[in-house]
């Protein structure tokens, strides 16, 4: 079955099993398991060991024997290079599958609690396209294709603009079309690279922290109103002005083109000044009558369509009363807050960004809305027991953690509010389960409804009710 290559065992014909945590898949041999990449449940494979441990091995995949009958041709040419949308082998309905397991599973490895039935995960209406935000990379580190590997690097255009290749932070993989956003996103981001390479604008080599052209950031909404922002490394008012008219004078449908001068060694400008050069500094979102702003910085779910019924879903579980308070904590722009408001007597909103607060106020001005309150800080610092006491005991919490989930003095105050019904999304159902676990006591687990955010990727959200124990 097995023999030595380079000290590490390699493996041949070997049955996928099963999809485990993180999206990877799974195999036995001789009872140990084995965790693998770009592989179904079905495939039969050769396996080189990576990595051994105590008690896992971890495999790339060097052939496959024989395809799975649940393997599906994926869509996009750059499948298996970029980082994203690692499942378009699986059916939808497979994926769905998996993801609904890997609910099951973390809730009760991890969380060894009491939990009721778990409800069927609702799949997403659209399984292309479905994205509102992303982020492209310049780099004049292109990632070359296997068969360019043997051609002189002189002759290649190495100037990319596209996605990270994973674990190789320096190379850049050179996107045509991504299958993840709408129009016009494939068009904007193929007409600057094409602008860029005509006029000789330079890309950026992340290793020299030099090159003008960093990150391009295209935000649509389902009002079809678009966002574009460039970030450059340097100022140089006549090429950026020469490229952003360009850029505006082709799509007139971008409402609003921003730039950014970014020389920090990091990509984030969470903390840049973002300058505008056409129209607002932002977009709107709708959702059910309401209006949500949308800056450059704002935070909002990235399947627009599908963040409708992940909202409805905790807004059920909310159960709520026109007499209730209602905390929302790690409230973003106010989107779950201002959803809710209409029916409960006041909602309090609490967020780290300062920006996303105050965008989370116009958000319930634009849509007349007087019953919330937010609040910008450190959810740990902020959330204590003289803040409960001057805004009043919530009968109703809703929390929306990020993925390392709440942090202890969060979850001891929320305790000790001790408000009727907690509901609490998150899109890390690992760290639910353990803050799950840490308030079983107190209360029990009523509801779990899964969402599917992320179709083609391991991903997944999940609601879950709570009611205090009496």
């Amino acid at each position: 079955m097995g023999r030595s290559r380079k000290s590490k065992p390699f493996y041949e014909g070997v049955e996928i099993t099963d999809i485990g945590a993180e999206g990877k898949a799974v195999a036995r041999v001789n009872d140990v398991v084995i965790f693998t990449t770009h592989v179904v449940p079905g495939d039969v494979v050769d396996l080189q060991v990576t990595k051994k441990r105590k008690n896992y091995m971890e495999a790339r995949v060097t052939n496959i024997r024989e395809k799975s009958k649940d393997r599906e041709e994926a869509f996009c040419a750059h499948f298996g290079t970029c980082g994203g949308c690692k499942w378009q082998f699986l059916p939808y309905d497979k994926q769905l599958f998996y993801k609904q397991k890997q609910v099951a599973d973390q809730l009760r490895r991890l969380g060894r609690i009491e939990l009721p039935e778990i409800s069927p995960i609702l799949g997403s209406a659209k399984n292309t396209f479905y994205r509102n935000k992303l982020e492209f990379s310049f780099s004049n580190k292109r990632w070359l294709h296997p068969d360019e590997m043997e051609l002189d690097l002189e002759t290649l255009q190495m100037n990319a603009l596209g996605f990270h290749i994973p674990g190789l932070f320096d190379k850049i993989i050179d996107v045509n079309t991504c299958w993840l956003q709408p129009d016009p996103s494939n068009r904007v981001r193929n007409f600057i690279r094409e602008y860029a390479l005509k006029n000789e604008l330079s890309f950026f080599d992340i290793r020299q922290q030099e090159g003008f052209l960093r990150n391009m950031i295209v935000r649509t909404a389902s009002t079809e109103e678009n966002m574009l922002i460039v970030v450059f490394f340097y100022e140089d008012q006549e090429k950026q002005t020469a490229l952003l008219e360009a850029i505006a004078d082709k799509f007139p449908e971008l409402n609003s083109i921003m730039y950014v001068i970014n020389q920090k060694a990091n990509d984030t400008i969470s903390d840049q000044e973002i300058v505008p050069f056409k129209g607002p500094d932002h977009i709107f979102e709708e959702m059910e009558g309401l209006r949500f702003k949308i800056g450059p910085k704002s935070f909002y779910q990235t399947n627009s369509e599908q963040a409708y019924e992940l909202y409805k879903v905790t807004r059920e579980f909310t159960e709520l009363k026109e007499t209730d308070v209602v905390y929302d904590l790690y409230t973003g722009t106010g989107t779950i807050a201002n959803f809710v408001a209409r029916q409960a007597a006041k909602v309090v909103g609490i967020e780290y960004v300062p920006e996303a607060i105050e965008d989370a106020k116009v958000n319930s001005a634009i849509n007349n809305i007087e019953n919330t309150l937010f609040f910008a800080g450190d959810m740990k610092n902020v959330l204590n027991e003289a803040f409960v006491a001057e805004h009043g005991k919530p009968d109703v919490i809703i929390t929306d953690p990020p993925r390392a989930g709440m942090h202890d003095d969060v979850i001891k105050t929320i305790l000790a509010a001790a408000p009727e019904r907690i509901v609490y999304v998150s899109c890390n159902p690992a760290t639910q389960a353990r803050d799950l676990a840490l308030m079983d006591e107190f209360y029990q687990v009523t509801k779990i409804q899964p969402v599917d955010m992320f179709p083609h990727t391991h991903h997944v959200e999940n609601v879950v009710q709570l009611i205090r124990r009496k």
